[in-house]
């Protein structure tokens, strides 16, 4: 599906009816990163799940975008346009930050948070990369060209989150606008608000999360009153991959939390 908004065209994919979930994947990428670890996790039945490109990546583009801020205001315009309501909103990595910018500048678009291996504005205690696991056949299904990028991102290396990056993290990185992305990204600093965010919210990080670290997202907890918080040891900014027994857990009882309101 397609939607203009202004200048720019935003495309996404939705699956299912019901309580609508909108979620924003990370910078680099498209869609299909964050939809194959949402869909493995959250029930098939109940929920409708929206995944937009966001502008410059996958099959949406950029026009009259020149700041994050810009994209916060394209991307509570697209919720809008849904006719949903509040949506529960999930962001992972870079759509993360761009959530919490939703979740400030309109919140009466969002009707709770999540928020996954969450970038800051600049991040700081940030822990090196070092691998928890690597399995002999772990690159058995990889092209040679793939295993750097595959050992640059993740830190459990099995077959299983080897296929993930192949079939559901790769595609994406192909279709990129790098020069809209550098517009874009030139502006990076997001207006989060200064006001608490009173939605149910959730915030997990990966204790060996060497772009995003923990510490930072540690804090965002005290500016979330109604915030759970996990740091998932032996997973890093792949986390929606390496751990999703975990993962599936924390957001059952997100949605619980937001079905009880």
């Amino acid at each position: 599906m397609e939607r203009r908004i202004d200048e720019a065209v935003v495309h996404w994919v939705e699956h299912g009816s019901g309580l609508p979930i909108v979620a924003l994947h990370g910078a680099g990428v498209d869609h299909r990163e964050i939809e194959a670890a949402i869909e493995a996790v959250v029930p098939a039945t109940g929920y409708r799940r929206i995944y937009p490109d966001l502008p410059g990546m996958g099959l949406s583009t950029a026009g009259g975008l020149t700041c994050n801020d810009d994209v916060v205001t394209l991307l509570g315009d697209f919720i809008d346009g849904l006719g949903a309501g509040p949506v529960m909103l999930v962001g992972h990595s870079y759509g993360a930050y761009l959530a919490r910018g939703v979740a400030a500048q309109r919140p009466d678009v969002v009707l709770g948070l999540a928020l996954l291996c969450p970038v800051p504005e600049r991040s700081r205690n940030v822990p090196e990369h070092s691998v928890v696991r690597q399995d002999a056949d772990a690159y058995d299904e990889l092209e040679r060209a793939l295993w750097a990028g595959f050992d640059e991102y993740f830190v459990v290396r099995t077959r299983a989150t080897a296929r993930r990056y192949r079939d559901h993290v790769v595609p994406g990185t192909t279709l990129v606008d790098e020069d809209a992305l550098g517009r874009i990204f030139a502006g990076w600093a997001v207006d989060v608000g200064s006001s608490a965010f009173a939605g149910q919210t959730l915030i997990v990080a990966g204790r060996r999360d060497s772009v995003a670290g923990y510490a930072d997202a540690c804090e965002l907890a005290e500016r979330y009153p109604h915030a759970t918080l996990a740091v998932l040891e032996d997973a890093g900014h792949a986390l929606v991959h390496e751990r999703p027994e975990l993962l599936a857990a924390l957001l059952g009882d997100w949605l619980d939390r937001l079905d009880r309101k």
